[in-house]
C-alpha cells in the first residue's frame, strides 16, 4: 500500500470515527470463512457495519479524531474488526448472540458516547445498554403516569358527584 493509499484510509476512519458514537472493537481471528460469513449476515440483519482494519491505520485515524479514545488504541494489537452502529447495544447483542455457537468474536473494547469500555468481561453490560428510543419511551411513559391519574380521578370523581346529585334531585 502506497503513502497516498494509507494517507486516504486513514482520513476514511477518520471520518468514520467522528461520524459515529457507538464504536466496538473486537477480535474475529479464528474464525473460519463460514463462520465469518454468518457473523456479518448477523451484523447485517441487526444494522451493525462490521469491517477488518489494520491496527496502525485505525490508531492514526484516532489520534487524528477530536474524540477521545483513552485506552482504545493500546488495545489494537492482533486483528481487528471494527463494529459501528447506531444503536449502543446492537454489535453487543451480536456478539453475545453469535458467541452461543463459537468462542469468538471477543470483545476489546468500545467507545459509546464518550464512555469507554475495555475488555471482553463488559459485553453483558453492554448488551443491556437501553438505546436511545427506548429511553424516551420509558421517560414519556414516566411523564404520562401521573397525568392520567390525576385525569382518571377527576372523571371518577365527577361521575360520583354527577350520580349523588342525581339521586338528590329525584328523592
Amino acid at each position: 500500500m502506497t503513502r497516498e493509499q494509507k494517507a486516504t484510509v486513514i482520513q476514511d476512519l477518520t471520518a468514520t470515527l467522528g461520524e459515529n458514537s457507538t464504536i466496538y472493537l473486537a477480535d474475529i481471528s479464528g474464525l473460519n470463512a463460514s463462520d465469518t460469513s454468518n457473523l456479518r449476515r448477523a451484523c447485517f440483519k441487526a444494522n451493525v457495519s462490521i469491517a477488518v482494519v489494520k491496527n496502525t491505520l485505525l490508531a492514526k485515524a484516532m489520534e487524528a479524531s477530536d474524540k477521545d479514545f483513552g485506552e482504545l488504541p493500546e488495545l489494537l494489537k492482533g486483528n481487528t474488526s471494527i463494529m459501528l452502529s447506531e444503536v449502543a447495544n446492537a454489535p453487543a447483542k451480536v456478539i453475545k448472540n453469535f458467541r452461543k455457537k463459537s468462542d469468538k468474536p471477543l470483545l476489546k473494547g468500545a467507545y459509546i458516547e464518550e464512555a469507554i469500555y475495555v475488555g471482553d468481561d463488559k459485553l453483558d453490560s453492554l448488551s443491556e445498554i437501553k438505546s436511545k428510543e427506548e429511553m424516551i419511551g420509558e421517560i414519556i411513559g414516566l411523564l404520562q403516569s401521573p397525568a392520567k391519574n390525576v385525569v382518571s380521578a377527576l372523571q371518577s370523581g365527577g361521575g360520583k358527584l354527577a350520580g349523588i346529585l342525581k339521586t338528590l334531585s329525584e328523592r
